[in-house]
Formats: C-alpha cells, structure tokens, sequence
C-alpha cells in the first residue's frame, strides 16, 4: 500500500522518497526541535521555497554562528503585534520579516522577541523590516513556535535549493511542509478519540464520571466530567446538556490564584452542574487563552509593568485569544451530544461552538465575585474583551 494510500503524505529529503512517518507525527518532531534550540527545514510549494529556522527564544549563539557562516545573515520573523510594540513598520500581511547582522547573538534575538526584557533592553532598534512579503515558511515557522509554547519569533535563513540536499543529510535536520503545520490543529480535533472513563467522585459531585480524550498525532489530552446519573433526563443525548467550557488554569484551578476567576469558575460549575441534575464541565488543555503556561507567566510580569491582560498578550506577539473550540465540539459529539445549554460569560464561545457544529439553545450566566487583585482583570474582560460580566 502506497503512502497515499494509507492515509500519509509522500514527503522528501532533497526531492524524493516516502515517508514513514505521518504528517501530524512530524509536525510534533519539529515542534521538538525548536524546544531543543535545533534549526528544522520548513517547506513551501509557493515561489518563496524552504526556509532554514530557529526560535528565537531557545537557539544558541553557538547555533547561529554556524547557521550564518553557512547561509548568511538570517532575519527574524516577528508576528504583526509584537512588531507594533517595537515600533517596526507593518509593510506585510501577518508576519513581517527584519533583516540583522550575520554577528546576531542569540541574546540579542531572543531580546527582539521577548517584552519581558524590554526594559533590560531599551532604545531596542529603529528595526527596518523588509518590503516584500515573507515565504510562506515563515508564516508556517511563527505557527510552529506557538505550537511548540514558545515565543511567536523564529530566525530564518534562506538555503538554496543546491544547499537543501545537504542541510538534510549531513547537517541531520528534520523537515517539515508548510502545509502540514497549517492543518495541524484542524487534524487534532478531527482525530480525537475517546480513550478511557472511570468513575471519579467529586467533592460537591460525588456522582461523576471522567473521560479522557487524545488526539491521534499523540499531542495534549483533554478531559470531560460528566456529573449527575447518566440515567437522568439531564444526561441523555443529544442533549441540550448543561455544559461549561473550561480552560485548563495552572495557577487558578491548583494553586488558587487571585489574579484570575478561574479557580473559581471550574469549583463554581463543578457546584452548579451537581446542583441541575446533571450536565459535563470540558476540561481543555488551553492554558492562558492558548498561549501555555511560560507564555502566561510572561504576561503576568508585564502586568506587574501595568500592561493589562489583553495588551501583555499582544506585547507577547499573541493575539488576544489563541484559543480554538474545534476540539470542545469533537469531545460533545464523541460523548453523543449536539445541544448545550453553555455556562459562560464569553460571546466567542457561543459562536465557536455553534461554527463547530454544536447547537447552543441557551446561554447561562457563571460568574463570581472579584477581588482585589483580580478587579481590573474582569474590568478588561468586560470592556475589552466583551465578557458579559
């Protein structure tokens, strides 16, 4: 059976050959490989070919050093909102790309691409970013990075196409298509699978059940908690079952942060779901509206620098909300449900769910009281982000 035949893509080192490997596998490998400070070769089928690239947050000086007495100077990859807050000019749709010196350190990358340090590192530029638009593969590197928790800022080079045999074989670097890392997230919601359910009681919620679900690319487990007996009215599919979409929260739901509600909303619907009969709290590995955990606490120091939540993110080079519902639609389905009634605050959930698929009959309230230390927090939820709190 033929690679297209089972479902993977035919890739290749230096023009031919099959993969043993599925593409959503080696989206995972060179998601690794930026963690790792190693360069990867991303590819392109448009007229700007493969880019060799780095992340800006874990390469070594050492790294850079040779990747430049080899392909020359490289230039960082900066996503539009980091590039407005070091003042670079947006010629360029999405990305923009900055020419440096081929003596770039990576001290002095990762300072281009990290706010944290903006005050460790002032008078940063005036950066001239270049005219012509970017490769594809430096649109596909940013999304990779964030795939791989790091900062959205990848160092690219540009091979030719007589070097790429050569960056493959003798320099061992993993390649991975544009278009691949494109579909990944879309792949991982289609994949899910439903992998085991156990009885767990809860405190508040003794009758409960926990389902966990993994998607096939082998990347981050999400949990559902069905509360109340399966038996009941509140529990039969399609539903509509009273449902909470929770973002995992590290520092809330386990240690009991006061910077956010978290804490309090996971604890509050675990009450609330117990208290209606019966309905399923999502439990989504989205940790810091989908920037993951290092990434949020990079936000909580530019907090502490009076930046609020939605500005630190973009300051990061994130959108305000990086978070993706397709997985919360898969698990619903996979657990027999099309009909929620959805406990949230957040209008972009009702529309995210409901693109997805699932029908929203009803929006319920769920919210808590502040405190001090998380007051201006839902100020900027309501006023910015439009939380109807």
């Amino acid at each position: 059976m033929t690679a297209e035949k089972s479902g993977e893509k035919t890739a290749s080192r230096g023009g031919g050959g099959t993969s043993f490997v599925p593409s959503e596998h080696r989206v995972e490998r060179a998601a690794g490989d930026l963690r790792r400070g190693a360069p990867i070769l991303v590819g392109t089928e448009d007229s700007g070919g493969s880019s060799l690239v780095v992340a800006a947050e874990t390469v070594t000086s050492e790294t850079l050093r040779r990747l430049a007495e080899n392909f020359g100077a490289p230039s960082i990859i900066l996503t539009h909102a980091r590039a407005a807050t070091l003042k670079i000019r947006l010629y360029t749709p999405e990305i923009v790309s900055v020419p440096l010196d081929a003596g770039v350190s990576a001290a002095q990358l990762k300072a281009i691409a990290d706010p944290t340090t903006d005050l460790e590192h002032p008078l940063q530029g005036p950066f001239e970013a270049s005219r012509a638009n970017p490769p594809q593969s430096a649109a596909a590197a940013v999304a990779l990075a964030k795939l791989a928790g790091l900062l959205p800022a990848v160092g690219l080079f540009r091979p030719s196409d007589s070097e790429r045999e050569r960056i493959l074989i003798e320099g061992a670097v993993s390649q991975i298509p544009a278009a691949d890392i494109f579909a990944y997230e879309g792949e991982t919601a289609r994949t899910l699978e439903l992998l085991v359910r156990a009885r767990v009681p809860l405190k508040g919620a003794e009758t409960a059940e926990l389902v966990a679900f993994r998607p096939k690319n082998g990347g981050q487990e999400h949990y559902a908690v069905l509360i109340g007996d399966k038996r009941s009215p509140s529990l039969q599919p399609p539903g509509p079952v009273l449902t909470r979409l929770h973002s995992e929260c590290f520092t809330g739901d386990l240690l009991g942060s006061l910077k956010c509600d978290c804490g309090d909303q996971l604890r509050g619907a675990v009450k609330a779901i117990a208290g209606a009969g019966g309905g399923v709290l999502l439990y989504l590995a989205q940790e810091g509206r989908g920037i993951g955990l290092m990434n949020k606490l990079r936000a909580y120091r530019l907090q502490d620098e009076g930046f609020d939540t939605m500005e630190a993110n973009r300051r990061l080079g994130f959108a305000e909300d990086e978070r993706l519902y397709d997985i919360a639609a898969r698990m619903l389905l996979l657990l027999g449900y099309s009909k929620v009634k959805l406990m949230t605050n957040n209008p972009d959930k009702l529309r995210a769910l409901e693109a997805a698929g699932i029908e929203v009959v009803e929006r319920v309230p769920h919210s808590f009281p502040d405190n001090i230390h998380n007051r201006g927090y839902l100020k900027v939820k309501a006023e910015k982000g439009g939380h109807l709190l």
